[in-house]
């Protein structure tokens, strides 16, 4: 706090309000000149320092690309210079020429046109000693070099005077330009004739057009031989002189070409090799400046010259070069800025701060009674989502004691149908023992008391699997025998369907047939379908017929119970499987849908076809 009255009455002190800000404008407008004075000159320093180095940079990229360029040169010619002197020492050429037999020339021909074809040369000819050529690898072609008269090529009368040439010329017949080097060939006797390979360098043209920067070669006359520009092929970088002029043109060495100077302008010498000149690029209406770089070609009279253009070198040099410029003063014309536009802030920011205070404690008090009426809210709202919770799960025991009550109720319902069967069944033992026991006939009493006990057990079975389903649990499946099963069901219903049993029709499956499940649950499974046909053929006495048959693949077991009753009607038919759905009297309609559910739980399925002439229950078991 101190301090910020201290700072504040010497801001007061220094900076009254009426000069200070006279004093704030002439500052601004001072610093404002300053900088941009600043700016100018390192503008115009980065720009002379970019130019200097981009020119440095510019001729050493320049000499090293026609270094390259003069090396490619030089490795094309080397190859092809081995070439005469390989095919002047062949046994079969000198062979040829010295029998001078056509039918010695055919073969020639053929191993010319190979090694041409090989060697990518533009043509190689064999030239006898009277200058006629005797074979070539364009035998074939209508500008066939065969029978040609070349005494007149210096290639020739040189390689026949001094055992080899080279002389770079346009074609006589191919009106191409190319290299011709030539090699006598010597037989026993002297001279035999001249090889001649002839080179053409458009590949290598077309290689140095794809940098975009001219170059070409130019002989020791200063006539241009070779060329990234074809319009510049065979013009001059210089004038010749008349009489020389016109000894080349007599000697045809470059057709009727011109000869006429190259469009250059020579601005100056730069350094050894190194010339600035101006220079009209085809397609261009103006002149433009380029590096001039100068070097020998190895091996060869000739010299590579190579055109960088200026310009766009340049310009990006000293664009760089004053950017960097930029990006130094700026940040500290900024800097400075800063600390100027700091004086001003420091006066402004105490009131700013006791502004600020007072907003805030207006903000304070305003959030505080906000925040305050916003608790009140909560508050309330806590309250009511508490009763409503407390509602909620008041409504949830409800539910989930009804639903209790129903599952309950379901089960109920489902042991009292189930164990009906094996009670009427123990019902009739019961009476066949008690009058086998006043007959004193002790051993089938005895018998039907064994049977009853085993009833007793399955109802006790029967009631543990319902209290297991009423738990969410089921039996875990096991191998079952099938034909135990449908004999289990059989025993169940024999006592209830006592005079009626001759209805079924079972083809009881082998022994070893075993299903996946519960023999107990399978066996109820088995009773309600027998029950039901057995109760829907009732009304038709001995024409009724339940026929039960059993058939096995390699993973399923199918069993399936067909009667011959009326059918079952369509609308108890689509709900057949919903609880408490029966066309039975008194039925309770548990009996299918725990059916199905048993063999779900085993991982089968039950389907059902019913018309006027029957009904059909198909259930599909998993194989053991």
């Amino acid at each position: 706090m101190h301090k910020f009255v201290m700072t504040f009455s010497l801001s007061r002190w220094l900076w009254p309000a009426l000069p200070l800000h006279q004093r704030i404008r002439r500052m601004r407008l001072g610093y404002a000149g300053l900088a941009l004075a600043l700016i100018a000159v390192a503008l115009w320093a980065g720009g002379e320092i970019g130019r200097r180095r981009a020119e440095a940079l510019l001729e050493t990229q320049a000499r090293i690309d026609a270094s390259l360029n003069a090396a490619l040169l030089r490795t094309v010619l080397e190859k092809y210079r081995a070439l005469p002197f390989v095919l002047s020492k062949d046994s079969g050429l000198a062979t040829a020429l010295a029998v001078n037999n056509p039918g010695a020339l055919d073969p020639l021909n053929r191993k010319l046109e190979l090694l041409a074809t090989g060697t990518k040369a533009a043509v190689i000819y064999v030239i006898g000693i009277d200058g006629i050529a005797t074979a070539a690898s364009n035998w074939r072609e209508p500008t066939s070099f065969v029978g040609n008269d070349y005494r007149f090529r210096e290639y020739f009368q040189g390689a026949m005077a001094k055992g080899q040439a080279e002389h770079f010329a346009l074609g006589s017949v191919s009106k191409k330009p190319g290299l011709y080097i030539s090699q006598r060939i010597d037989g026993s006797t002297g001279p035999l004739g001249v090889v001649v390979v002839k080179v053409e360098f458009d590949e290598v043209e077309a290689d140095w057009s794809t940098s975009g920067k001219p170059s070409y070669v130019v002989d020791d006359r200063g006539i241009v031989l070779i060329t990234s520009i074809p319009s510049w092929r065979f013009m001059t970088i210089g004038e010749i002189a008349p009489d020389r002029l016109a000894a080349i043109r007599e000697s045809l060495q470059f057709g009727d070409a011109p000869l006429r100077p190259l469009p250059f302008d020579s601005v100056g010498t730069l350094g050894e090799g190194l010339d600035l000149v101006r220079a009209v690029m085809p397609g261009n209406a103006g002149k433009s400046a380029f590096l001039d770089v100068r070097t020998a070609v190895p091996t060869t009279g000739w010299q590579l010259q190579h055109l960088v253009p200026l310009k766009p070198a340049v310009d990006a040099g000293v664009r760089e070069a004053r950017l960097v410029a930029l990006l130094i003063l700026l940040p500290l014309l900024a800097g400075a800025a800063f600390l100027l536009r700091r004086r001003q802030v420091i006066a402004l920011r105490m009131l700013e701060e006791q502004q600020a205070r007072q907003e805030l404690e207006r903000r304070v008090t305003e959030r505080t009674l906000d925040l305050s009426q916003a608790r009140d809210r909560l508050q309330a709202e806590i309250t009511g989502h508490r009763n409503t919770e407390q509602k909620l799960q008041s409504v949830q025991q409800d539910l989930v004691q009804a639903n209790r009550l129903a599952i309950l109720g379901q089960v109920a319902a489902g042991v009292a149908h189930e164990i009906n069967q094996p009670v009427a069944t123990i019902r009739a033992y019961a009476d066949n023992a008690r009058v086998f026991l006043d007959r004193g006939q002790t051993a089938p009493a005895s018998g039907n008391l064994e049977s009853i006990a085993a009833l007793t057990e399955r109802i006790g079975s029967i009631t543990e699997e319902l209290k297991t389903f009423s738990r969410k649990g089921r039996a875990a499946a096991e191998p079952t025998g099938v034909k135990d099963v449908i004999e289990g069901a059989v025993m169940l219903l024999r006592s209830r369907f006592a005079g009626r049993m001759d209805t079924l029709d079972i083809a009881l499956p082998p022994a070893g047939l075993e299903v996946l499940g519960n023999r107990i649950r399978l066996e109820q499974v088995l009773i309600n379908l027998f029950q039901n046909a057995l109760e829907a053929v009732a009304p038709k006495g001995e024409e009724g017929r339940v026929e039960v048959r059993v058939a096995s693949d390699a993973g399923a077991v199918t069993v399936t119970v067909s009667d011959n009753g009326p059918g079952i009607l369509p609308e108890i038919r689509e709900g057949l499987f919903t609880p408490f759905n029966t066309s039975k009297e008194g039925g309770l309609g548990l009996g299918l849908v725990i059916s199905k559910d048993i063999v779900a739980d085993y991982g089968g399925r039950m389907e059902v076809a019913s018309d006027s002439h029957g009904t059909r229950f198909t259930v599909y078991l998993k194989k053991a």
